[in-house]
């Protein structure tokens, strides 16, 4: 709502303009920064009044910058453009007030676009429901090896402003971007951009399947060489139906990528190997070899699809076949994501505790077999019913923790009625040590015990990476108490 009224990219004069910033932080303070720096008369609304809202408050207000806490929804008075933190949800009243009075808004994705200068290095765009982080940092990593100045940026790393503001020099950035940063990004126009896949996710925020996919697909508008889509995606809408939909610069083409052998304009896996189909001379006879399979870490089906994306996004910026494989032998995943842990009895114990909906916990599963999964946390509104019946071969036990395990656990009892099923009935700080201790018994040599709770984890830990420090904690304990 608000967000389609400023469509053009041109230049916008913040000289004495009357700009209101909602919500402090880690894209509010920034924003409100940078806005007061170029002369506009910013002020800063913030639903909450806490102790750190305060603190944020106290340092603009220094610079003269005018802050208004506890009250999110009222639109100050002459207000002319409102940049807005990425998860205000669009139906606040704020954004009512802002369309009835023709008050455009954006996002600091949308302020960052709209500050780069006329040199301005091209934006590798990267959105999903899965695995965004990883491919932009693959692909900032192949960038490098090709000798290219550039950085993963937008969601991840250093923040959008920084990279437009800042006085380092990048030849071109790779951009993480949320549903929500799309939302509030109507003049985003990449050089090449990527959906990975598309899951039902944040639905509460955009109100249907319909609205998240359709800002996914906002990524491609625009696009000047290349989009990426997901050839093997079975969601519908597909990645391909948001290509098909979006309005794009003549000549821009659509690259699709497969774990399966790739067709003409498509990345894919033949024998191993990772191979171009798309940026090659010829491609309806010829292919480039790009990297082995086993140059990507880890080598799990959803990562080397996250890989062939990053591959796309390289070589439609011109990147050589060397540069993406010697970029992903660099790479290095963050902590828990498919993290193999330890062995122990001949059992792998492998971190996944960054699966946190069911999408990627599916992805997660089918990396592995035979399974001990561990599961359970927040189910933020899903059903696991799909996942199990997709999984349940795989399967050779579960352990089910946290707030909402039962729901998993009945969806077993439908779809895997044969799997051995542990329900531990606690939270408290040990709960991790007892769920890998009765996935050790369930176990047997060859086996895989998986953490992909397929939820969230703030029932019982602060965050993902608590409960997957937890988890590693309680394997590591095993291993000693055998040595």
């Amino acid at each position: 709502m608000g967000s389609g009224q400023v469509t053009s990219s041109e230049p916008f004069d913040f000289q004495g303009k009357h700009v209101t910033v909602a919500g402090l932080g880690v894209s509010g303070v920034p924003a409100a920064k940078a806005l007061h720096g170029l002369g506009a008369i910013v002020t800063v609304v913030n639903d909450g009044a806490d102790e750190r809202a305060r603190a944020q408050a106290a340092d603009l207000e220094a610079l003269g910058v005018t802050v208004r806490l506890g009250d999110g929804d009222t639109l100050p008075e002459g207000t002319e453009l409102i940049v807005t933190a990425p998860g205000w949800k669009p139906d606040k009243p704020l954004f009512a007030a802002a369309e009835q009075a023709g008050v455009p808004v954006w996002g600091d994705v949308e302020l960052a676009w709209r500050l780069r200068g006329p040199d301005a290095a091209p934006w590798l765009a990267v959105t999903g429901t899965n695995g965004k982080t990883t491919t932009v940092q693959m692909l900032a990593s192949i960038l490098k090896a090709a000798g290219l100045r550039t950085a993963a940026v937008g969601n991840i790393g250093v923040s959008l402003l920084d990279a437009v503001l800042g006085e380092e020099q990048y030849d071109v950035l790779a951009v993480e971007l949320s549903s929500y940063q799309l939302h509030w990004a109507p003049s985003l126009r990449a050089h090449s951009a990527a959906v990975l896949n598309l899951a039902p996710d944040h639905l509460d925020w955009h109100g249907s399947m319909e609205a998240y996919a359709a800002d996914k697909g906002r990524i491609y508008e625009g696009n000047r060489v290349a989009c990426v889509y997901n050839v093997d995606a079975t969601d519908k809408p597909s990645t391909e139906d948001l290509v098909r939909a979006a309005d794009v610069e003549e000549g821009c083409r659509a690259v699709g990528f497969t774990l399966g052998t790739p067709a003409p304009s498509q990345l894919g896996v033949v024998e191993g190997i990772l191979v171009d189909r798309a940026f090659v001379e010829n491609r309806q006879k010829n292919a480039q070899e790009l990297a082995e399979v086993a140059d990507v870490n880890p080598p799990a089906p959803h990562n080397i699809a996250n890989a062939l994306a990053a591959a796309a996004l390289a070589r439609a910026y011109g990147v050589p076949a060397r540069a993406v494989r010697d970029g992903l032998r660099a790479f290095t995943p963050d902590a828990h994501r498919i993290a193999h842990v330890a062995d122990v009895d001949g059992v792998a114990y492998v971190d996944d505790s960054k699966a946190t909906n069911t999408h990627a916990a599916e992805a997660s599963l089918a990396a592995y077999e035979p399974i001990v999964w561990i599961a359970g946390g927040l189910a933020k509104g899903a059903t696991f019913d799909e996942l199990v019946a997709k999984s349940a071969k795989r399967l050779r036990g579960a352990v089910l923790i946290g707030a909402d395990r039962a729901l998993i656990r009945e969806a077993l009892a439908r779809h895997a009625p044969q799997v051995p099923v542990v329900d531990l009935d606690r939270n408290d700080t040990g709960a991790m040590r007892a769920a890998v201790r009765e996935a050790r018994k369930l176990a047997q040599a060859g086996d895989t015990v998986l953490l992909a709770p397929a939820c969230a984890s703030m029932d019982m830990f602060a965050n993902y990476n608590k409960r997957g420090d937890a988890f590693a904690d309680a394997v590591r304990e095993l291993g000693s108490a055998d040595g």
